[in-house]
């Protein structure tokens, strides 16, 4: 145990090295070198102790030669060396020599010279050997008294790291009153005064407080240090005391008048732990706004916008009234930012405020149009997203908006577009009013779009919304125009009369562009001729958006081109008539319309394409040309009418999920009918601020509805609670974890269960996967019988599961080294994952783009698919992103995304496909995982295949 004490005593500084030195020439420097070469001598003899090399042959020396030195530098390195020797022995015993040491450092703390006397204070900080302080006590209380503030600043902080070591009550007695004495008496240093409210504070709670309640009239001239620290006292009061909360808020509103950043960010943050009143909440917010718009920090401004975010979550109103000022950081540059800042604002939008936040956005965009940066097209995108979620909260603010978006329909960003497209879609099924002139606004400017996803969208609604003879004569007009002439390629006969000919559909663009291209060729000689080839292109720079398009082979492109055109041809058919359309006219755009189908398909099958059509869009095009030969009314009532009301079911279905979440973060709280009601105009206002009146009635008011009460926290403590030894062992353990955001606190309760005194307790801990063990607990000494308290902090850097294991070493009377082996402790990932919810578009783009997949084999004993669905979702902790429409029926089969999100901004995509076997009726599928980094794959994979496994079976 002696050893393991040595290699493993506390270390407060860390020194590299890289070059060893033999201990002679160490010694030689050390006795006959000046002061230059005493000093790197030291130096050496430092890095070699601190990497494990013992020179037990040098103390002596050091203390013949060097301790007599007055250099400073020689005397600051003498000091070091002094902080990493071992001082006592094996039994804890100051070892002799140290008495030369002891006396050194008193006249150091006797010297003449201000900054001899500071560094010998401060490494006192550092020493916990009672026997070597117990001398000097004298000396550092008499330093409180010297002129130079270095001095006086360090002679405190060694009192207070002495009077909190074990024993330091009894070499100190009167610190705490000494202190407040000094600290009354007119010191003028800052950090000295800084240093004396800390040691009050740590040691002497009353007594601090006691000066703070003297000085109020003082507290707003005091530095930002020392008001700092008046905060981390006031939080701690009021922690205990809750009824002293109303005097202490009036410190904190005095303080959020100065100047100082950190200050007022620390006040923002005590004002919103210790209450609830609306105006404290209020004063909290409108600090955390000055600070997002004067930081220029971006990681400051990040900390802010999640302090507004909690903000929001448990105070919707007060900050309901604050969403202009947190928009305003959509002013930075930075993407990250801007994001966050719209997630917290469109949270917060209502009807009082919606029109301003439309404004403001649509400013926005119209800025970005003019912003080059590299990120312009992803920002517009967000305020595209943004727009489109305030439109379907707040219908009646979409016709201010979508003519505006529909200018970007061609913009060269093609997520930007799409999502453009996707909103007009949505508000032109939903708003009738706005149809007419949405379709004629994307009949204007539909020759701009380049994309083929916005293309299909688009083409969607001008066959969905083209109702009347004219708009779909208008809209086949513009379909022409981008589709261009027919044919779209020409055959090589058709090649052939076009070159004994005056020209052919090639010469009116249908065939492409021919030129000549010049290029070098190498003769078999070596020397160089021109070589002259005829090279064709289908799609040149000025071919129509659709023609280019169906060109490059995107055959999908060209099936919903001619899903539209059927529609607008049987549309016609029964509009034609009414609105006096010639029989002709009607004949002559359903042939046409006929043709262009004709002329994909062919260009998909012999068109010399590098990627011939598939065989679905061929189907389509098929299935087209077959509606349009032989037009029935049932096929008609089919394409006309049927997808539109399953897309209306579509919108439906997102606003009932809308609805339900809503509904779940408004859940009436659990309250007990016993409860204690305090009435606000019955209360005695003598003495009282607004504030503490606010304060007094949101507690009562939280109180009596039950946010206070909720769930039984101690039950949920005790589920929480892991058994890591045995009963019948020595030493009983048991840890209680507590998982925070990026660290894991494990409150440890030792039990000594013998009837001897164990020494040298010890509880080793050691961390398997992205976990870090913080620092090592300490040792202690354990009764008879005796209770201990042992905590521990573990670092976690991703959501991959970790495994912390373990020991418990100890020293008795019977043997010198027990060892009782741990329990193992797996940190679930459930505790860093929860449900989020995004976007059918952005979880395909996500799913496409993450390329860490686990792929896990449905195995359950579960017989029904949405039973095995939800079963899944509740072991996981995920969100269903599919709409429940797409859920209903029994048909035996079942396909589901899920979505959650980690506390490190991790997301995790899972879809589950499962299907009932009609023989046994046993489930089979897969369950595939994706995500953008390794651990949370895995992880939630073992989680879904344990989970799976241990489902009762039903029939059992």
């Amino acid at each position: 145990m002696a050893t393991n004490s040595v290699l493993e005593r506390s270390c407060s500084m860390l020194v590299y090295f890289d070059r060893a030195a033999s201990a002679n020439e160490i010694k030689e420097a050390l006795e006959t070198g000046d002061n230059a070469e005493k000093a790197e001598a030291l130096r050496k003899a430092i890095s070699m102790l601190m990497n494990g090399e013992t020179l037990p042959a040098i103390f002596i020396t050091i203390v013949r030669y060097v301790l007599p030195s007055d250099d400073k530098v020689v005397q600051k390195l003498l000091l070091l060396y002094m902080e990493i020797i071992e001082k006592t022995d094996d039994q804890g015993k100051l070892l002799p020599e140290m008495i030369l040491i002891c006396q050194n450092l008193r006249n150091n703390l006797q010297h003449p010279n201000e900054f001899l006397r500071g560094v010998t204070l401060r490494f006192l900080c550092r020493i916990t050997e009672q026997d070597l302080l117990e001398p000097l006590i004298p000396s550092i209380v008499a330093c409180l008294e010297h002129r130079h503030s270095f001095v006086r600043r360090n002679a405190v902080m060694a009192m207070d790291r002495i009077y909190q070591l074990p024993g330091g009550e009894v070499m100190l007695q009167d610190a705490p009153e000494t202190i407040e004495r000094f600290l009354s008496g007119g010191e003028s240093d800052l950090s000295t005064r800084r240093n004396a409210f800390l040691m009050l504070y740590n040691n002497a709670q009353d007594r601090a407080v006691s000066y703070l309640m003297n000085n109020l009239e003082q507290v707003a001239n005091w530095g930002d240090i020392l008001q700092t620290v008046v905060l981390d006292l006031i939080r701690k009061v009021c922690r205990t005391d809750p009824t002293q909360k109303g005097k202490y808020i009036k410190i904190i509103l005095m303080l959020l008048s100065t100047n100082n950043t950190s200050v007022i960010y620390e006040c923002a943050n005590t004002l919103v732990a210790l209450s609830s009143a609306p105006t404290a909440i209020k004063a909290a917010a409108n600090c955390y706004c000055q600070l997002i718009v004067s930081q220029s920090d971006n990681n400051v401004k990040l900390i802010v916008l999640d302090r507004l975010n909690e903000l929001k979550t448990n105070h919707r109103e007060v900050m309901q009234e604050m969403v202009m000022d947190i928009l305003r950081a959509v002013a930075s540059p930075n993407l990250d930012i801007r994001r966050k800042t719209l997630d917290i604002v469109l949270d917060l939008i209502t009807a009082r405020n919606i029109d301003e936040v439309v404004s403001m956005l649509k400013k926005e965009i119209t800025k970005s149009q003019t912003d080059t940066g590299e990120k312009s097209g992803e920002y517009r995108q967000m305020l595209v997203q943004a727009v489109h979620q305030c439109a379907i909260k707040f219908p009646e603010t979409a016709g201010s908006v979508v003519h505006l978006l529909m200018d970007f329909l061609g913009d060269t960003n093609s997520a930007s577009a799409f999502d453009v497209a996707m909103f007009v879609r949505e508000i032109a099924q939903t708003n009738d009013k706005l149809r007419e002139s949405i379709l004629q606004r994307m009949l204007d400017s539909f020759y701009t779009i380049r994309s083929s996803r916005v293309c299909g969208t688009c083409l969607w609604i001008i066959g969905e919304y083209s109702h009347s003879a004219v708009q779909i004569e208008e809209a086949f007009a513009t379909l022409k125009a981008s589709l261009g002439p027919t044919p779209f390629f020409a055959s090589k006969n058709a090649e052939g009369v076009a070159a004994g000919g005056e020209g052919g559909a090639g010469d009116e663009g249908g065939a492409g562009d021919v030129g000549a291209v010049k290029r070098p060729a190498v003769l078999a000689d070596g020397t160089y001729a021109t070589q002259t080839a005829v090279v064709e292109s289908l799609a040149g720079s000025s071919t129509p958006n659709l023609r280019a398009l169906v060109l490059s082979g995107d055959f999908f492109l060209g099936s919903v081109i001619s899903t539209t055109l059927t529609k607008l041809a049987l549309r016609y058919i029964s509009t034609a008539p009414g609105a006096g359309t010639d029989a002709k006219d009607v004949n002559k755009l359903h042939a046409e319309i006929m043709l262009y189908i004709v002329c994909i398909l062919r260009l998909g099958k012999v068109g010399g394409l590098p990627t011939p059509i598939d065989d679905d869009s061929a189907d389509r095009l098929k299935l087209c040309l077959k509606t349009l030969t032989s037009p029935n009314d049932g096929d008609a009532g089919v394409w006309l009418h049927c997808c539109r009301s399953a897309f209306a079911g579509l919108i439906s279905d997102k606003v009932r999920q809308q609805e339900d979440l809503e509904k779940d973060l408004d859940k009436a709280p659990v309250s007990q009918a016993d409860d204690l009601i305090d009435f606000y105009h019955l209360k005695s206002r003598k003495g009282l601020s607004q504030v503490e009146l606010e304060d007094a009635v949101a507690t009562d008011l939280k109180r009596a509805t039950g946010f206070n009460s909720g769930e039984n926290k101690e039950d949920r403590k005790l589920n929480r609670v892991l058994q890591l030894t045995g009963f019948s062992d020595p030493v009983y353990a048991e840890a209680y974890v507590t998982v925070h955001q990026y660290d894991i606190v494990m409150d440890v309760t030792v039990v000594n269960r013998t009837n001897e005194v164990l020494q040298n307790l010890c509880l080793e801990l050691a961390t398997m996967g992205d976990l870090k063990l913080v620092e090592r607990p300490q040792n202690y000494t354990l009764s008879a019988h005796e209770t201990k308290h042992v905590r521990a902090n573990i670092k976690v850097s991703s959501t991959e599961t970790g495994v912390i294991f373990g020991n418990i070493v100890y020293e008795s009377t019977g043997s010198d080294r027990n060892v009782v082996v741990l329990n193992d402790i797996h940190i679930d990932i459930m505790d860093y994952i929860s449900p989020a919810s995004c976007a059918d578009t952005a979880f395909r783009n996500m799913w496409a783009e993450f390329e860490w997949e686990n792929k896990v084999a449905v195995n359950t004993s579960i017989t029904n698919v949405r039973e095995f669905l939800d079963h899944i979702v509740a072991s996981t902790n995920m969100r269903c992103l599919t709409p429940p429409s797409a859920l209903e029926g029994d048909c035996g089969f079942l396909a589901a995304n899920l979505y959650a999100k980690s506390v490190f901004g991790e997301d995790a995509l899972v879809n589950v496909s499962a299907e009932k076997q009609p023989g046994d009726g046993k489930l089979c599928g897969y369950i595939r995982i994706r995500s953008k980094t390794q651990g949370i794959a895995l992880s939630l994979g073992d989680k879904i295949t344990l989970k799976q496994r241990g489902v009762p079976n039903p029939a059992a």
